[in-house]
């Protein structure tokens, strides 16, 4: 019904992810197919694409704010696909996810104090804790053959009387771990005999191909009223660059301390922000229901090729988001030599494992949120590059 096979053409047109992927990975060399920063090579629902024809065709681009169809719109959405009820008073609009999460960092912790976060993890974590004066506590993930898991033990060791928060990445970016029940009952345990409050950066809720993802609010009324839940339709509707976020908040105190951090930043809603959000959760489902059907065959396309022709790669297929979290360990290279190799040989722009984690190395990870021609290129230029360094 939806068009995920042709590309809307990007280049030189100040597109982060087309323009900027040869002078960042490209080591010299030019053309790379850009497979890195997650945004989608897709055309945005039609729906969205009318309302914000609509806005621009007012004519004026004056002061707007967020009406009651937009909180009830948020409200809907959350209910309708999360089954997580909230009230319109929870939902403070940011102007991106990355900015809220300085602000909830601010809102439940002091300059000094310690926030826990598990690697590999979403780069930005990292400067929304050191940039204002607190301190990482970093509990590696356990790894099992690529399937991530907290590291209990390691967590109970870590975590001091000075450790007030912990950013929580869920759906996992980037190991594609869609949290357990089980798992997120565990944690809101350990969170409630240490005092933690915690930060849930929930923005690929929507992009579930196994299990279902659970609203950490969802888990208890501890975690509902101890915790601020981070969500947006960016990821889900390809809207990053309209930036606008949603940052639910059960708790009075913190979510008026929060609200301190929003205000004193003057921080507020672009005038499309609105109707995009509207149009995106009011009538964006079906597409949204045909899109992850193409992220999932994409994701499948290519953790199967890498098994069959690709044999020094590891990747598993993710439970959630479009990335895909490849362990090229076995190539045995440094990091400058897997970028050199990346970027001179085999052409693809992918992140690089060190933005998840200082001493995440030897990994990158692979945007699946395009058409499938553009899969099967970097599957091929992955192969050309393989068979190539076999031969020295």
């Amino acid at each position: 019904m939806y068009d995920f096979i042709n590309a809307p053409h990007r280049k030189n047109q100040g597109c982060t992810k087309w323009d900027k992927a040869d002078a960042i990975y490209g080591r010299g060399a030019k053309d790379l197919l850009p497979m890195w920063i997650a945004d989608m090579d897709f055309a945005v629902a039609p729906p969205i694409v009318a309302a914000l024809r609509k806005r621009v065709e007012n004519l004026v681009y004056g002061y707007d704010f967020l009406t009651d169809e937009y909180y009830e719109a948020v409200v809907g959405w959350m209910k309708n696909r999360h089954n997580y009820e909230i009230q319109k008073d929870w939902i403070t609009f940011t102007p991106g996810i990355v900015t809220a999460l300085h602000m909830a960092v601010k809102a439940v912790t002091e300059p000094g104090d310690e926030v826990l976060m598990t690697t590999p993890v979403y780069g930005p974590f990292f400067g929304a804790t050191t940039d204002e004066g607190r301190v990482i506590v970093d509990v590696p993930l356990l790894d099992d053959d690529g399937y991530y898991t907290m590291d209990w033990d390691g967590m109970e060791k870590a975590v001091t009387p000075k450790t007030k928060a912990m950013l929580l990445c869920s759906p996992h970016n980037p190991g594609g771990r869609v949290w357990t029940r089980e798992e997120l009952e565990k944690l809101d345990s350990f969170c409630q005999k240490h005092g933690i409050a915690v930060i849930a950066d929930e923005i690929h809720n929507d992009l579930v191909f196994n299990g279902a993802h659970i609203v950490y609010g969802n888990v208890s009324e501890h975690a509902k009223m101890n915790s601020i839940i981070c969500t947006a339709p960016s990821k889900t509707f390809n809207l990053a660059g309209i930036q606008g976020s949603n940052i639910l908040i059960a708790n009075e105190e913190i979510r008026a301390k929060f609200k301190e951090q929003v205000v004193r930043a003057h921080a507020s809603a672009n005038i499309f922000a609105g109707p995009a959000t509207i149009a995106a959760y009011n009538e964006g489902a079906p597409w949204l229901d045909e899109l992850l059907e193409v992220l999932k065959g994409n994701c499948e396309y290519f953790v199967n090729f890498v098994h069959e022709h690709c044999p020094e790669l590891k990747v598993r297929m993710n439970e959630a988001t479009y990335l895909m979290w490849v362990d090229c360990r076995g190539l045995n290279m440094t990091e400058d030599e897997l970028a050199d190799w990346f970027g001179q040989k085999v052409g693809v722009a992918a992140n690089p494992g060190t933005f998840f984690g200082k001493n995440v190395l030897g990994f990158r990870r692979f945007n699946m949120a395009c058409p499938r021609a553009f899969v099967e290129d970097c599957c091929q230029r992955l192969d050309k590059a393989l068979k190539e360094l076999r031969q020295k």
